[in-house]
């Protein structure tokens, strides 16, 4: 049993008038305050995914762009701060059993990173698609603008002979 993504949005693949369509994605409150525990933020103001949609042949080839505001937090201050996220989108689905005829009988299966995925029961989820988009988008170590960190070597201690010099008292005249 598949769970289902927190945002999901899911297109007919046969119901695409003309072969093409356009698609807003835009998540809701309650979608984006899940996303933004899932993903470690401190919040995602907006997330919107806007996409065509074309139907070619076996394919479905998406393109777009995701954008959002997010609040996330500094790696090196510990301070939010706000930040904007824009990924463009270009991808192809194809039926999964299109893919596995891919492979050549007793040949062992290589991973193909340029293969379409799968469509999935006739329907393209271009919910989850957006939140993927924006989970690969984020920054590992976000740093608020003007923060840096600044790694230097540590003061030289001074000799224990230099100690005991300053422990030793001059005598007065």
């Amino acid at each position: 049993m598949t769970e289902t993504p927190i945002l999901s949005r899911l297109v007919k693949v046969d119901d695409i008038p003309g072969g093409q369509i356009d698609v807003t994605i835009e998540a809701s409150e309650q979608e984006r305050a899940a996303l933004a525990r899932d993903f470690g933020l401190v919040e995602i103001a907006r997330l919107v995914g806007r996409y065509r949609v074309e139907r070619r042949g076996r394919y479905v080839h998406v393109t777009g762009r995701v954008e959002a505001t997010i609040e996330q937090t500094c790696v090196v201050t510990l301070e939010p701060f706000a930040a904007e996220i824009g990924e463009d989108v270009d991808l192809r689905y194809t039926e999964p059993h299109f893919i596995e005829d891919q492979a050549e009988e007793g040949e062992e299966h290589e991973v193909d990173l340029d293969a379409p995925d799968p469509i999935e029961n006739g329907r393209v989820d271009l919910g989850a698609l957006t939140a993927e988009i924006l989970s690969l988008g984020l920054d590992p170590y976000p740093r608020k603008p003007g923060a840096s960190f600044a790694f230097g070597e540590p003061a030289p201690e001074p000799s224990p002979f230099a100690k005991l010099a300053s422990l030793k008292k001059t005598p007065e005249e």
